[in-house]
C-alpha cells in the first residue's frame, strides 16, 4: 500500500472469497442478533460480484424498531468487537424531498478484529435507507457492464481525497445518479426489497 494511502481509503481489487465471507457472517450476525432481526443482508461493494471495494463488509439488519435494537444489540456485539458508531442518519439522495427522520440508523463499527472488519448499518424494516442499500446492490449485480466503471471511480476517488468523510462525501451524489437509473428497472422488473431477502439460515 502506497505510505500516503489511508488504510481506510484503501480499495483493494474484487475477491471472489467475499461472497462466502458475506454468508458466513451474515448467518453468524442471525444467530446474534436473533429475535429481533427480521433479515441480515451482505450489502454494498463486497456484495457485488467483480467490484473492487475496500476490505470491509458491509451488513444490513433490518428490525421493526430502533430503541429497541439498541437496548438489545449493544452486549452481544460488544463481545464480538463492535463498537456503537455515532452515525444516525443516512444520506438522502438528491431531489428527494424525503424526511430526513425516515433515513435514521444504527452504525456498530468493528475493525482489528480476528474476524472481518465489517460495517453494521441497522435499520427499520420497510424504511426507505433499508430499500436503497438492497436496491443499489441488486442493480450493480444485475448490469455486471456497469460495475467496472463504478469500481474504476472509487479507485480514482481514493487516490484523490484527504480522508475516509470526504470520499463518503463525494461518493454519495454518484450512487445517486446510480439509484435514478435502477429505479426505473426496479419499477419495470418489478423488483421488491421482499424479493431480494433471504430468510433465516
Amino acid at each position: 500500500m502506497p505510505k500516503d494511502i489511508s488504510p481506510d481509503l484503501l480499495v483493494a481489487d474484487p475477491d471472489p472469497a467475499w461472497a462466502d465471507r458475506g454468508k458466513a457472517l451474515t448467518d453468524r450476525l442471525y444467530e446474534l442478533l436473533d429475535p429481533l432481526a427480521l433479515h441480515v443482508e451482505h450489502i454494498g461493494s463486497t456484495a457485488v460480484p467483480g467490484m473492487a471495494a475496500k476490505p470491509v463488509f458491509d451488513v444490513q439488519v433490518s428490525v421493526r424498531g430502533l430503541r429497541e435494537a439498541a437496548d438489545a444489540f449493544t452486549a452481544p456485539l460488544a463481545g464480538q468487537g463492535f463498537e456503537l458508531a455515532p452515525y444516525r442518519q443516512d444520506h438522502v439522495p438528491a431531489g428527494s424531498d424525503d424526511d430526513p427522520a425516515h433515513w435514521t440508523k444504527l452504525l456498530w463499527i468493528r475493525r482489528g478484529h480476528r474476524e472481518p472488519d465489517v460495517n453494521l448499518h441497522v435499520r427499520v424494516a420497510g424504511s426507505p435507507n433499508e430499500r436503497l442499500a438492497l436496491l443499489f446492490r441488486d442493480w450493480l449485480r444485475a448490469h455486471p457492464e456497469a460495475v467496472p466503471a463504478y469500481a474504476r471511480f472509487k479507485q480514482l476517488l481514493a487516490g484523490a481525497v484527504p480522508d475516509l468523510a470526504t470520499y463518503a462525501d463525494v461518493k454519495d451524489p454518484v450512487v445517486d445518479l446510480v439509484v435514478a437509473v435502477a429505479e426505473p428497472w426496479a419499477r419495470d422488473t418489478g423488483w421488491a426489497p421482499s424479493a431480494t431477502m433471504t430468510g433465516r439460515p
